[in-house]
């Protein structure tokens, strides 16, 4: 007797052949999509490091593409008869999941972190920068250009339908699964060989890809007791990458215009005195202002190029785009110290004395200098910021300004990029500083270096983090130590926007 498969078997049969096939193609664009976490990223500088690479791409994608068939696909095409619904709902998921994709790829080339409820806060913020400046027409071409993408899911999903019986005919469902597989499974055996020899061109990819979680040697090799983590982390606090001091500055030309009418004092005091508050009665204090500069000439440099003392030993022979881009248009421009520090200061912009003065005025002063200045000056007649703290990297110090300072939080980075905004300058400060305009900022949080060590301060917490990796968290004002958790995305977002001058990138 011949038995016949019931009409249900036969279509839930078909259903699942075209699911994986379905699958397989979406496995492709995904893949295709995630070329742009590779493009954002350094490129691999051994062979080994290239063959990880490709093997995590292709394996990590595929994995995630295909879970996302099993979770919500497969499912549908046993317990759902309708195949019109089934193909339907198939490519929303697959086109609300590849625009996911796609949205991230995008995040991790701006910001250096991706989707995940820990990054919720730092999305909130890049959204509300984002929203602020897209208009109701860019809007709908992004709605119109989600529901062209659903379309075109809709076609290749009837395409492979019509056409199921026939890609059936091609045995390549073993080798396929094979080659996903094979490079999942080897990328994390390699990963583990990595971490435990400290093999920088593989560790760097950690975080490259979307939910990416590879086993590590600490905790799967000590855990069998393969590891001596002493001696690992001995090990790793050797490893530094030396070329991270090495600047391309800036990192794009700088167009915008000066207003070169406009006089603008700039003093930063290179001692520890108090300013008596009767010559600051004019101006507004700001107090979550951070000088994390180790010496004069870090302290310089952060002031004038608007970058971190780490980048300072390449910065010698550059000019400052604070001073360069008034000068180029006729503004008066003088820079001031001590005797002591002239040798930190650009000798073109030296200046002998120190002297109310037309155009933008840059004085490093001790506290009695910034007095007897307050005290001569009209400050109705210019613009003035006073800015205090250094000698102690971790305390706040403060800022004295008549500018309407809208920041949260702010450093010496900060002071370039917001008196290049004031007199007029509408180029983008990420081509000059990793500071932001105080006056009209862009996000809520800081990155600095101080010494070896890389600073973050944000919503009151500090972490530092050294060459090393390892890491503190302390409260900003008691520097007491924080029982918050490391925020790893706000961590990446940090450290890839500190690097954006490195000559690596």
């Amino acid at each position: 007797m011949i038995l016949a498969e019931s009409p249900r078997r036969q279509r839930v049969a078909k259903l699942v052949s075209w699911g994986h096939w379905f699958a397989l193609a979406n496995i492709i664009i995904a893949v295709v999509i995630a070329s742009i976490f590779i493009f954002s990223s350094p490129i691999p500088s051994t062979a080994l490091g290239t063959v990880y690479l490709l093997s995590n791409w292709l394996g990590h994608i595929g994995f995630l593409t295909f879970f996302g068939f099993v979770i919500f696909i497969l499912p549908l095409c046993y317990l759902v008869s309708n195949t019109r619904f089934i193909k339907g709902i198939s490519s929303a998921v697959a086109a609300f999941g590849l625009a996911l994709l796609a949205f991230d790829a995008l995040l991790y080339n701006r910001t250096g972190f991706h989707i995940s409820f820990q990054a919720a806060d730092l999305l909130k913020n890049e959204a509300q920068n984002q929203i602020g400046v897209f208009s109701w027409q860019q809007w709908v071409f992004l709605l119109l250009l989600f529901l062209v993408w659903f379309g075109f899911q809709l076609v290749l999903a009837n395409a492979i339908w019509k056409r199921v019986e026939k890609f059936s005919q091609f045995k390549v469902g073993m080798p396929v699964a094979s080659l996903f597989v094979t490079c999942f499974a080897a990328s994390h055996i390699v990963h583990v060989w990595a971490d435990a020899n400290l093999y920088q061109p593989i560790i760097k990819q950690d975080n490259m890809f979307p939910l990416s979680y590879p086993a590590t040697a600490k905790t799967t090799m000590s855990r069998y007791g393969l590891l001596d983590l002493t001696a690992y982390q001995e090990r790793k606090a050797l490893q530094f990458d030396s070329t991270i001091h090495q600047i391309r500055y800036p990192s794009q030309p700088v167009y915008c215009s000066i207003d070169t009418t406009r006089d603008f004092s700039v003093l930063v005091q290179i001692d520890d005195a108090e300013i008596s508050a009767s010559t600051t009665a004019n101006l507004t204090q700001f107090d979550q202002f951070y000088t994390t500069a180790t010496s004069v000439k870090g302290l310089v440099n952060s002031v004038l190029f608007g970058v971190p003392e780490i980048y300072q030993a390449s910065l010698d022979t550059a000019r400052p785009v604070l001073l360069a881009l008034p000068t180029g248009f006729g503004m008066p421009v003088s820079v001031y110290a001590d005797t002591q520090y002239l040798g930190v200061i650009p000798k073109s912009y030296a200046s002998d004395a120190f002297t109310e003065a037309n155009g933008l005025s840059v004085a490093f002063l001790t506290a009695s200098q910034i007095e007897s200045f307050l005290n001569s000056t009209n400050t109705d007649e210019q613009n003035i910021i006073v800015a205090t703290g250094f000698g102690d990297a971790e305390k706040a110090g403060s800022l004295f300004t008549n500018l309407n300072i809208a920041a949260s939080v702010a450093s010496t980075e900060d002071l370039a990029p917001t008196v290049l905004g004031v007199l007029g300058c509408n180029a983008s400060p990420s081509y000059y500083s990793t500071g932001q305009n105080l006056v009209a900022p862009s996000r809520n949080w800081l990155v600095s270096t101080s010494g070896e060590r890389v600073v973050v301060l944000h919503n009151g917490i500090r972490t530092e983090v050294l060459s090393n990796g390892s890491y503190t968290l302390t409260n900003a004002s008691t520097l007491e130590r924080s029982n918050e958790q490391l925020n790893v995305d706000l961590l990446s977002q940090a450290i890839k926007h500190l690097s954006m001058f490195s000559s690596q990138n």
